[in-house]
């Protein structure tokens, strides 16, 4: 996660002095404009601070669909907030209850990030902010081994939190109309619920790269 972090301010830093003379030479600028926009791109999913001896969990690829609103206070700094469909998960191998397994766990989030924008130039937006997540629906694919019926029952408890709250942050290049985003997120609340549940605790974290159209 800081690696990831530190290639995107990197990227920030090399690209805003760019898009700042490209600014001045064209004389436009639109940080002021109250904007909205549609976005679809990846989400690259996995789980941190697991608990488990057996479990081992890797990343997982997944979808993500929403819309945006810019707010600006001022030219240089705004609120932004967001409306996700964000699908996360992680791939895991172990063993449950003696019996191993291979699982694929795809969890359908509806996601709220509400970002305070920072906007050193034009056409670059750094973002960060906290988000509330609604976990819509949780999917586990299990393949070999030898698990029942009764045992991804027991796997899947019901008992498993809904509404996570973590943090996100990243950047958005805006080229003309276009916005190309690059995030970061986790969350800070555990997913077990009440804790009596018997699912590895987990957190969810991911990275995230969208194209976006601004109207």
């Amino acid at each position: 996660m800081k690696r990831v972090i530190m290639v995107i301010a990197m990227i920030t830093l090399s690209t805003t002095s760019v898009f700042a003379q490209e600014g001045e030479k064209t004389g436009t600028d639109n940080r002021s404009q109250i904007s909205l926009g549609i976005k679809v791109g990846v989400n690259l999913s996995n789980v941190y601070d697991s608990e488990g001896e057996d479990f081992v969990a890797d990343s997982k690829l997944g979808f993500a669909i929403g819309g945006f609103l810019s707010l600006p206070l001022g030219r240089y700094f705004g609120i932004q907030p967001e409306v996700l469909f964000s699908q996360k998960g992680f791939k895991s191998t172990g063993t449950f209850l003696g019996s191993t397994y291979e699982m694929t766990r795809t969890s359908n989030f509806l996601d709220v990030p509400i970002y305070v924008s920072f906007k050193p130039v034009e056409n670059i937006s750094i973002l960060f902010g906290p988000q509330f997540s609604y976990l819509m629906k949780q999917t586990d694919k299990f393949e070999g081994g030898t698990i029942s019926a009764t045992q991804e029952d027991e796997f899947s408890n019901d008992n498993i939190e809904k509404n996570i709250f973590g943090l996100a942050g990243g950047v958005d290049f805006n080229i003309d109309q276009i916005v190309f985003g690059l995030r970061a997120g986790w969350d800070l609340k555990n997913n077990n619920g009440d804790g009596t549940s018997d699912t590895p605790r987990y957190k969810n974290m991911w990275y995230q790269a969208t194209i976006g159209y601004r109207f």
